[in-house]
């Protein structure tokens, strides 16, 4: 059997006439970069997170990177994070001409630890380094699930630093109840094509409740002109394309239920992989509602892992085999193996079984059955 880690094409054929109409719409009224079907798809994706306003942008990169620059994040401004991520989250830092400070995770939700980020937080205060002031936080909601807000926002609250969440993997999941997106200052969004909410290429899209950050935004991300020709700010070229608007328009209809779906595919796993102590399945805390972007399992020996069911036509991933602290482009920070133990232990087990809402049982049973079979094979 094949299990492909992930079929955008299956998705497609379940939605071809509703994305045809849609695409035929954008054709016939010209309306290519911005413009009203961009409009229509902020209106909608706003009250989904439960925020008043969404900023549609060209991609997820560009949505962390303007509400930092909308919150006046710059030059001599640090800003916390996690190291186990994609790198945007750092890049988008760092093109705001601020510094990337991180912050380890907890083990058994992979998101920012809120103990170790108020200790973060009290040595830049007692010791600012190079004379980096702490101006904001942004926490990463990984894999679907959402950072432990309350804690982080409370400290936030305490020595005045906004927060700006990375919901790029959290299209619909919830903390307490309440939409990831809305929990910040601002929440920042990948629709990359892969995501459970995706473009039919890049896009990005950011969420607030703060109408007057939501201007500035706009403005920004249009070459800083509130109106054609009239240029307040030197901005940018952010907008998303009418093509993409139309299509998660489309789409938003749908992500309930297939969120629905991956939660069922998730249940699935977890009951064929519960007894296998080989294997640690991913965490689910109590106030979270999952939406499994990723259904990342940890495991010893993974690279091996990954290769055997390779081998058995499973398709597996690994997000991220490299924490951001380590990684070439970020070594003038000056970290060194060992400064963010928990992250660099999970980024060396992680592995990531196929998940997307068309999956069958049958295709989940195979997973299932290989990876016992190899790692059961494997400590004989």
């Amino acid at each position: 059997m094949q299990v492909p880690f992930l079929d955008l094409k299956a998705q497609y054929e379940a939605i071809k006439p509703e994305i045809h109409q849609a695409l035929q719409a954008v054709i016939d009224k010209t309306a290519f970069a911005g413009g009203p079907f961009v409009t229509e798809f902020e209106q909608a994706f706003a009250p989904f997170c439960g925020c008043r306003e969404c900023v549609g942008v060209g991609s997820g990169t560009e949505a962390l990177w303007i509400a930092l620059r909308a919150l006046g994040v710059g030059p001599g401004d640090a800003v916390a994070t996690v190291p186990n991520t994609f790198i945007a989250t750092a890049e988008a830092i760092s093109f705001c001409g601020a510094t990337p400070i991180f912050v380890d995770i907890a083990e058994d939700t992979c998101t920012m630890d809120p103990h170790l980020l108020e200790d973060c937080i009290q040595s830049r205060l007692a010791a600012p380094k190079n004379g980096q002031r702490l101006k904001a936080i942004l926490p990463v909601h990984l894999y679907g699930q959402t950072a432990d807000m309350d804690p982080i926002l409370e400290l936030a609250d305490r020595y005045e630093l906004a927060v700006v969440e990375d919901g790029c993997q959290a299209h619909g999941a919830e903390y307490k109840g309440r939409r990831a997106g809305s929990l910040g200052v601002a929440g920042a969004f990948s629709f990359y094509p892969g995501k459970n909410l995706g473009a039919y290429g890049e896009a990005g899209a950011v969420t607030t409740n703060n109408t007057t950050l939501a201007e500035q935004m706009r403005i920004f991300r249009d070459h800083g002109q509130p109106r054609r020709y009239y240029h307040d700010v030197v901005g940018w070229n952010g907008r998303m394309d009418g093509f993409q608007g139309a299509v998660l328009k489309t789409k938003l209809v749908h992500l309930e239920r297939w969120n629905d779906a991956r939660n069922e595919k998730a249940a699935w796993y977890r009951r064929q992989l519960a007894d296998l102590d080989e294997v640690v399945l991913p965490g689910v805390a109590d106030y979270a509602r999952h939406v499994y972007h990723l259904f990342a399992i940890r495991v010893r020996h993974r690279d091996r892992v990954l290769a055997a069911l390779t081998e058995k036509g499973i398709g597996c991933g690994i997000h991220y085999p490299v924490p951001v602290h380590l990684q070439k482009a970020y070594a003038f920070l000056g970290h060194r193996p060992g400064d963010f133990p928990v992250a660099e232990r999970i980024a060396a087990e992680l592995l990531s079984l196929p998940i997307f809402p068309e999956l069958t049982e049958e295709q989940v049973a195979y997973v299932a059955a290989s990876l016992r079979d190899i790692v059961t094979t494997r400590n004989r």
